[in-house]
């Protein structure tokens, strides 16, 4: 008796073993709409080719038919013809169901294309394999990423975008079928049934070309079938203040469209400030130096510093050396996280020491230095001790 060699159904679809049910998804329906026998009218080999893409999809999409077939190939309980002799335990289920009719005759009947009775019989209890229609599943997020100056950071901004998204096909809309163009199955005729024989036994089995509905609908010709079409399309977009660097705004329904009426996906702006050549920012924090004269380091006194709401004042101590930092409560950055709170400012102090260019001015430094006796590298010897 004669065998038919089948194709892996990955090669069919055109993916890896490894593939997930999204790659699975996307590659059946790349293949089912290039085969579709309305895209290919009297072309039995498309045909042929579409029905054996349904084949495989419906395998690879059930977790546990996928489980099976990895592990037995066409020798899985339940893959028809090649099936081997032996029942499998376990429920009533699809993927259980087997029928060992070793050392029986029932050859399929003339005109029956060697359709076999345990072939009839397994998709007797499946329910037939139905057409595998579109699944409504949500768009996907599009991530966007911008460049804001500092101020704009700090104190919010609105910008205009444009970027392009997959929209819900205007003349289908979304379904991937043209509206007003459904015609009878010609396959069974608009009964959503057909019959299969072998030998003696007749068997009423879903029409695997309009999945039972009796009905086949023209695809799209604006969208080709997808339910969506790439737009341009403008958005003003607000950017709360305290933004930085990697941070999300999130635009809710402005992602791509869902196929067969899935939501939209959402739209994230990704902000890029660029630096600022006095304030430093870490965390919510703003760090600043300001430079202090020798006088005011030693004696004290209030001097004017910026800040990202104008000039406000810091007290500098008697006695402050180089690089003792001030806080400014409250003058940071605006917080993201927490609405209405803000971080400290940090000032730096940098004393600023005078050009001996003048015979006053090296003459007071040298009076300085006869009046303070203080060494102030006397420790440094014993601390570098090792």
């Amino acid at each position: 008796m004669a065998t038919t060699t089948k194709t892996d159904y990955y090669e069919l679809l055109g993916v890896s073993r490894k593939a997930t049910v999204k790659e699975l998804r996307a590659a059946y329906r790349k293949l089912a709409r290039k085969y579709h026998p309305d895209l290919n009218p009297g072309d039995k080999s498309a045909e042929e080719k579409f029905k054996q893409i349904q084949e495989a999809y419906e395998v690879l999409s059930d977790p546990k038919k996928r489980q099976m077939y990895d592990q037995f190939g066409f020798n899985a309980p339940g893959m028809g013809a090649g099936a081997g002799p032996g029942g499998s335990s376990g429920g009533v289920s699809p993927e259980n169901i087997h029928f060992d009719f070793g050392g029986f005759d029932f050859g399929g009947a003339p005109g029956t294309a060697g359709t076999s009775f345990r072939d009839l019989f397994s998709q007797f209890f499946r329910g037939a394999t139905a057409a595998h229609r579109p699944e409504r599943e949500p768009g996907s997020d599009l991530e966007y990423q911008i460049d804001i100056t500092f101020a704009e950071a700090m104190h919010g901004t609105v910008k205009k975008l444009s970027f392009t998204r997959l929209e819900v096909c205007n003349v289908c809309h979304g379904k991937g079928f043209a509206p007003g163009e459904e015609k009878v199955c010609p396959t069974c005729h608009g009964s959503g049934q057909v019959t299969q024989v072998s030998g003696k036994m007749r068997f009423q089995i879903t029409c695997s070309r309009c999945g039972g509905s009796g009905r086949l609908e023209s695809v799209c010709r604006n969208c080709g079938g997808e339910g969506r079409l790439q737009r341009v399309e403008t958005l003003d977009v607000r950017i709360p203040p305290g933004a930085q660097t990697g941070s999300r705004v999130r635009v809710a329904g402005h992602g791509n469209a869902g196929t067969s009426g899935g939501p939209p996906g959402d739209l994230y702006i990704i902000t890029n400030v660029q630096p600022h050549p006095f304030f430093e920012r870490r965390g919510d924090d703003l760090y600043t130096v300001v430079p202090v004269t020798v006088s005011e380091a030693s004696l004290g006194a209030k001097v004017e510093v910026p800040t990202i709401d104008g000039r406000s004042q810091v007290r500098i101590p008697p006695g402050t050396n180089s690089g003792k930092k001030l806080r400014l409560r409250e003058k940071g950055a605006p917080s993201a996280r927490h609405a209405g709170k803000r971080g400290d400012q940090i000032v730096e102090v940098q004393v600023v020491v005078p050009k001996p260019e003048d015979e006053r001015v090296r003459n007071l430094l040298k009076e300085l230095g006869k009046l303070d006796h203080e060494d102030p590298r006397r420790d440094i010897f014993a601390r570098a001790a090792v």
